[in-house]
């Protein structure tokens, strides 16, 4: 029986929950919820579904699932509906608007028993799935994020914007308590944060800074860990991904190493197969919403810290 999705939310990137899950077997595009006027109708015509204006007008027991992309400061009032319904959701990045919200959330999604998932589409970029499992006890790593102006999240700042996904991959690879976080950030085309540069230090020992930008002029998504006797290198824009290590040969040490194998995907696909696939099978999904509350977390250290230092 196909799982039955709606999409709350078809702006720039719910469209694209839309395009895909209309396309992926095993799921039927159930419905289309956007409140600009018109959009529900445009979007929901591409696949023959049909559109609403508002949640309340789509009928919650014609769908067993929903993906919410609409503007942060409304996740909660949309996805708590859901969830009080029984129905799991999985919600864009960062999870609310603040950690009282996240934790709401997380709380209504226990009682009804239902899945919630962050939508951290960084964590199935597949160089990022094929580069992960070499990391171990990293002792420096240099994250650098830039993008171009963008006509979109211009309600949050660059750290929750952007960031965040780098955040929570350290999180995620490093897997260690933040001890100390020293940011700096500034306004320069809008009100908000649009660059900002973090230096954090985990209990483990490692360093790491991280730098996020919309205005630069060039897309450049990089990471790079540096730990014993070996080196990563991921490009996220690029999908590719490659580790050099320090090998003894003949009793004498030689660097090898070169690019890891990479199977191309598009992240968002792959996001919201294993948000279907835990709905599916009742099991938890890659990145719960406990994951999403620690990046926002995170994040908003982050911006306390930026505060802080001006």
């Amino acid at each position: 029986m196909s799982l039955r999705i709606a999409v709350v939310g078809v702006g720039h990137l719910g469209q694209h929950h839309a395009r895909l899950l209309a396309s992926m077997a095993g799921v039927r595009l159930a419905g289309i919820v956007d409140t600009k006027p018109g959009r529900a109708e445009e979007i929901a015509a591409k696949y023959g579904v049909t559109g609403f204006p508002h949640l309340r007008d789509l009928p919650l027991d014609a769908i067993d699932a929903a993906t919410i992309a609409v503007p942060t400061v409304s996740h909660l009032d949309i996805a708590m509906p859901l969830i009080a319904a029984g129905i799991p959701v999985m919600i864009e990045k960062p999870l609310a608007s603040s950690l009282a919200d996240a934790d709401r959330l997380i709380e209504a999604a226990a009682r009804s028993g239902v899945v919630l998932a962050a939508g951290h589409t960084e964590r199935f970029n597949p160089a990022v799935v094929a580069a992960l499992p070499y990391v171990s006890n990293p002792r420096f790593v240099e994250v650098h994020r830039l993008g171009t102006f963008p006509e979109r999240s211009l309600d949050i700042d660059v750290v929750f914007d952007l960031m965040i996904h780098d955040l929570d991959l350290l999180l995620a690879s490093v897997k260690s308590a933040v001890t100390s976080i020293e940011a700096v950030g500034v306004n320069v085309l809008t009100p908000r944060t649009d660059i900002a540069n973090v230096r954090l230090r985990f209990a483990s020992g490692c360093i790491a800074n991280v730098t996020a930008s919309r205005i630069s002029r060039e897309k450049v998504r990089k990471v790079r860990f540096f730990q014993q006797q070996s080196y990563l290198s991921i490009d996220t824009a690029a999908q590719e991904a490659e580790m050099f290590r320090l090998v003894a040969h003949n009793g004498r040490p030689r660097i090898e190493g070169g690019k890891l194998d990479v199977v191309r995907d598009e992240p968002l696909r792959a996001e919201l197969a294993d948000f279907v696939d835990a709905v599916r099978h009742r099991r938890e999904p890659r990145v719960t919403g406990q994951a999403g509350r620690n990046a926002l977390e995170l994040a908003t250290k982050v911006a306390e810290a930026m505060e802080a230092s001006t």
